[in-house]
């Protein structure tokens, strides 16, 4: 038996979040109505979201030595993961953001800054890290390795799942070993230069033999290839407060659909329920629901359909 559901390498990050009644034209001036510190980073957040649905989970990933390290280090403790391959890098400034949301959408503006000091090497990698889990999740920044874990991760049968938002320089080495990726919809526009996202997502698929490609539609859901079949789930409709995190949170449900077996329509469906109860509070984490949260949302919430997506599979779309 596995000692751990789920193992995650990949980034984290404290984040500076201001609450702005509205986002200033460009040069422009606005007075903000909150500011506070915040965990965040797509992997880490992504593991909080696994550890809030009962999985057992490890995060391997590094953390500087500041009050901005200190806080994400006591968030990740503090949620029960595992953190016995997380390196407190000295002299270093952990990976910050400033995220300025918009109080009239809910949507965010972040601007980021990672040291390079703060880099996992392929060498710091080692199969008894990987092997201790039953799925491996991952991010595209620290290229070479995570290569090397999803490489481990494959020859042991592991799923590998990644969340991929922008181009990193040797990427395409990495994906021949990803079993579920999962992109924004933006990105297989960005790698492939195809017009069309989806099939561009197609390409992808095919090019790197990925058995499930998918990609996220923001406040319309999600979409996915499996098999020759287009699975599309709509988003749910929620007061938004804070669109920061949701994807990350997306990812950790997905992680917990894939173990628990579910049929992709309703993998989809849950991690949407889950991303969205995530926006309805401040911060990357501030609203991660439980699986009683995502069962009500699903059973009772109203669906936000992609207009063009749910005419092309045959959906009605929400008016």
């Amino acid at each position: 038996m596995s000692s751990f559901d789920v193992v995650g390498i990949g980034l984290n990050a404290t984040d500076t979040v201001i609450l702005v009644p509205h986002f200033p034209p460009y040069a422009g001036k606005v007075a903000f109505d909150h500011e506070m510190m915040s965990p965040g980073g797509q992997v880490a957040s992504a593991m909080v979201t696994c550890a809030r649905l009962g999985l057992r989970t490890r995060y391997i990933g590094t953390i500087g030595d500041d009050e901005r390290g200190r806080i994400q280090w006591d968030s990740l403790a503090n949620t029960g993961i595992d953190l016995e391959h997380v390196q407190v890098r000295k002299g270093v400034s952990n990976q910050t953001a400033y995220i300025i949301i918009d109080r009239t959408t809910g949507e965010r503006t972040v601007f980021w800054s990672r040291p390079e000091q703060l880099r996992l090497q392929a060498g710091e990698i080692r199969e008894e890290m990987i092997v201790s889990a039953r799925l491996l999740h991952i991010d595209g920044h620290d290229t070479e390795a995570v290569e090397k874990a999803a490489q481990i991760a494959r020859a042991h049968g592991m799923p590998v799942t990644v969340d991929v938002d922008t181009i990193y320089p040797g990427f395409e080495r990495v994906l021949p070993h990803v079993t579920h990726l999962i992109a924004s919809q933006e990105w297989p526009v960005a790698w492939t230069k195809e017009k069309d996202a989806l099939h561009a997502l197609e390409r992808i698929q095919k090019e790197y033999r990925i058995p499930l490609a998918a990609m996220t539609l923001g406040s319309y859901g999600a979409l996915a290839l499996e098999n020759g079949t287009v699975h599309y789930a709509p988003a749910f409709v929620v007061n938004c407060t804070d669109t920061t995190g949701a994807g990350d949170v997306f990812h950790g449900a997905f992680c917990y659909a894939v173990l628990e077996g579910m049929t992709m329509p309703k993998a989809l469906e849950f991690s949407n329920a889950m991303a969205a109860i995530n926006c309805r509070a401040l911060g990357a984490r501030g609203g991660i629901g439980t699986l009683a949260d995502a069962r009500l949302l699903i059973e009772r919430g109203e669906r936000r359909y992609h207009p063009e997506y749910a005419e092309r599979f045959g959906q009605t779309a929400a008016r």
